[in-house]
């Protein structure tokens, strides 16, 4: 899950068909159905949208069976990935699922990510509610501060970066965006970084 997390997506799939060579010759349906989530989530971010959230799907649902309640950020993930699939509106129907779990279970681990979701969503959806997706991102950013999540606060500042950018207030993107950068010194390999270097030389550069 950590790898799919970071986007890593033949790292994260490679070991969830590991976890799958175990656990279904020997039974073991938990693992069996986390292995087949993990595996659809990271054929999503290879571009096999298809075949990966029918993958997903099952996965999850696989975990129901088992008896087990996959907790708001399960749905915060989904959504991510119904995003990447293109099938934003249903990517909203999750963040609303996930916001009503979490408001029952008082469960906020995947709070911050809820709400930068919603603001990137809404945004794609329509350029005329970059206000709403603006405040959006400010919460995402708050409650990634509060929590001290600093991979969560990291996708915040990149998310009202580029919004910022396209407004043509580069300034005020590069400000917000470079000291939560420069607070990580190692990881440097893995998409989120990258891409916020790349956001940084486009927002400081001539």
């Amino acid at each position: 899950l950590y790898a799919l997390f970071c986007r890593q997506a033949p790292t994260a799939q490679a070991l969830a068909e590991e976890v799958l060579d175990v656990a279904t010759p020997h039974g073991f349906p938990f693992y069996t159905a986390l292995g087949t989530a993990v595996r659809g989530g990271a054929l999503v971010l290879q571009g096999q949208s298809a075949e990966g959230l029918a993958l997903l799907r099952q996965g999850l649902g696989g975990l129901h069976t088992t008896g087990t309640q996959p907790a708001p950020h399960w749905l915060v993930w989904q959504a991510e990935l119904s995003g990447y699939a293109g099938q934003l509106e249903e990517g909203i129907r999750l963040l609303d699922e996930a916001r009503r779990q979490a408001e029952t279970t008082g469960n906020a681990h995947a709070l911050a990510e809820r709400h930068r979701l919603h603001g990137e969503f809404i945004l794609a959806l329509s350029a005329a509610r970059a206000a709403e997706a603006e405040t959006c991102f400010h919460e995402a950013l708050a409650v990634a501060q509060h929590q001290q999540a600093k991979a969560l606060e990291l996708r915040a500042a990149m998310s009202l970066s580029r919004l910022w950018q396209r407004q043509g207030n580069r300034a005020d993107a590069a400000a917000l965006l470079t000291p939560v950068y420069a607070w990580f010194t190692e990881g440097f390999a893995t998409p989120d970084l990258q891409e916020a270097q790349a956001l940084l030389s486009a927002l400081t550069g001539p």
